[in-house]
């Protein structure tokens, strides 16, 4: 029997069993703005049916699971033969086979897919971030498997699959696949035209053998995974499967998984190649040209996926303070709260209504929306997933003791939340391939200043932040030690117009007074105390 003491009370309820499509207002509004009235029905339905999903206390427990059961590399079987396999926990496995169902890997072929599968990314990103990588790779591995024809029309039926079907069989045996990528190699990082792994012709066309090393390759128990190597041609791209044709196992030697500060869940090796089979995927040379459209893809990915942990962060903490009292009320009705949880949410509703924008893009396709991607994916690479780590912070200290313990939640947030600015390119090299496109492409910098400037005349404070902007762009000279400045204005331009043409006026209003007009601090909780701030934080309430 309970003691007299151990009643429980103000405590705030676990935030589950609720749709957490339908609670994101920021990101349904999206949906609704760029998704074609012909599909938008159809999207709603089946983005709220993975809203549930995704807020069930059962699939809330398996994110909790296969983090708790990190997996586990064997190398040999009992016998000793080398198997190269690592084992995962049942959760993982349920958590990737609703994430293949969802549309997460098929988003190239069916109209408004980009936008859809935006949506769920940032959703299912809440429920268990680690097995989103493989999901992210799979997707993004198309547009550089069409560099080859004949390739693409064996493999992407499989990719674009709706069914999760795991096990290392060859690919005529699979009703669907999973894709990783391997470029980063011990000497080289970033700088992948230092990569020594070497390509060697084989006499079946388009066949070569690899020699070398990848210092990082996610999700080691995919079916197959894009690779660069050095081919007597130079830097190629190279498809490696892990099974061949016959049935066989491919060489690919996993050495050991990573221990990592966060996403726990996904293994991520260190693997060898020794007389590794593999196919070229474009020219000889055309390595990077090749694959830099899964970059691209995956780099979009990376702010999904920081949205989506913003989001979650952002949801616990206006959920646990609504029901929390202290000192006389609720936590939320307090104004110094209410002001550090309008900040948060401004963050948040920021880097969503940005991602969805750049999901809207990839569907329509044009000339000047790729010209757009072009500089706005790495803008938004740097800046949204730098944004992550300092508001899942934030958010865990709004639960006080509580957002300190692992069973909020919390601490797997805040491990997780650096990853997308460390992944497929950190800050620096986002910044710099910002500078890449301003100076190499200047249809980039006209497309990203037709976008901001469909905003123009609606608040002085954006007026002002696009004429320094422009007093910026004016002078490149010696721009490279001042390029995380730039690419910081530019996406917080991009991101108060957006606001200022879609977010309620609350919240475009406090966006622009903080971040282009100067009047906010250097922490969360300083917006101007003049602003409707009730306003912005129920917005973000998840159960109203």
């Amino acid at each position: 029997m309970a003691g007299s003491t151990h009643t429980v009370t103000n405590q705030a309820p676990p935030l589950t069993q609720y749709d957490v499509f339908a609670a994101d207002r920021a990101l349904t509004e999206a949906v609704e703005r760029h998704l074609d009235p012909a599909v938008l029905d159809e999207g709603l339905s089946e983005l709220s049916a993975l809203g549930r999903t995704s807020g069930a206390a059962q699939v809330q427990d398996w994110g909790v699971l296969a983090n708790e059961n990190p997996p586990r590399l064997r190398s040999h079987d009992r016998y000793g033969h080398r198997i190269d396999e690592v084992d995962f926990h049942p959760a993982w496995h349920r958590l990737l086979g609703k994430g293949v169902s969802a549309g997460l890997t098929g988003a190239w072929a069916r109209p408004g897919g980009h936008v859809r599968r935006a949506a769920a990314f940032v959703m299912w990103t809440q429920v268990e971030a680690g097995n989103c990588c493989p999901l992210s790779m799979t997707h993004a591995a198309v547009p550089a498997l069409r560099a080859d024809p004949a390739l693409a029309a064996e493999w992407e039926p499989r990719l674009a699959s709706p069914v999760y079907d795991w096990g290392l069989r060859s690919v005529h045996e699979k009703a669907g696949v999973l894709f990783g990528m391997g470029m980063t190699e011990k000497q080289g990082g970033s700088d992948v035209r230092a990569n020594t792994t070497s390509a060697r012709p084989l006499a079946e066309d388009g066949a070569y053998e690899l020699t070398g090393h990848k210092w990082f390759c996610s999700a080691p128990m995919s079916d197959a995974f894009l690779v660069l190597a050095q081919a007597p041609g130079g830097l190629t791209c190279f498809l490696v499967p892990r099974v061949l044709a016959d049935g066989s196992r491919n060489v690919f030697l996993i050495q050991r998984l990573k221990d990592k500060l966060g996403n726990r869940s996904n293994a991520s090796a260190e693997v060898e190649f020794a007389g590794t089979w593999a196919r070229r995927v474009g020219d000889e040379g055309r390595g990077v040209h090749t694959i830099i459209g899964m970059v691209a893809a995956t780099r979009l990915d990376c702010v999904l996926g920081s949205a989506g942990l913003m989001r979650q962060a952002v949801a616990q903490a206006v959920h646990h303070c609504t029901y929390r009292e202290a000192f006389g009320g609720k936590l939320v009705d307090k104004p110094l709260m209410r002001n550090v949880l309008a900040d948060l949410a401004l963050e948040s509703e920021a880097a969503t209504t940005l991602a969805l924008r750049l999901a809207a893009a990839y569907d329509d396709g044009g000339e000047q929306e790729r010209a757009l991607l072009r500089i706005a994916v790495p803008t938004a690479k740097y800046w949204v997933t730098k944004r992550c780590a300092p508001v899942v912070v934030e958010a865990a200290e709004c639960l006080g003791g509580n957002g300190y313990v692992e069973e909020s939640g919390m601490p797997r947030l805040v491990r997780e939340s650096p990853l997308n600015s460390v992944w497929e390119g950190a800050g620096n090299v986002q910044a710099l391939d910002v500078l890449r496109a301003l100076r190499r492409e200047p249809g980039a910098l006209d497309a990203y200043l037709r976008e901001v400037g469909r905003a123009r005349g609606a608040d002085h404070r954006l007026d002002g932040a696009i004429r320094g902007l422009l007093t910026e762009l004016a002078d490149l000279e010696g721009v490279e030690g001042r390029a995380r400045r730039l690419v910081e204005r530019l996406a917080l331009v991009l991101q108060g117009s957006l606001l200022v043409r879609y977010a309620p006026p609350q919240v475009a209003d406090a966006f622009c007074a903080a971040r282009l007009g100067g009047d906010g601090g250097a922490s969360f909780g300083t917006l101007p105390h003049t602003l409707d701030l009730a306003a912005v934080v129920e917005r973000a309430r998840p159960d109203s």
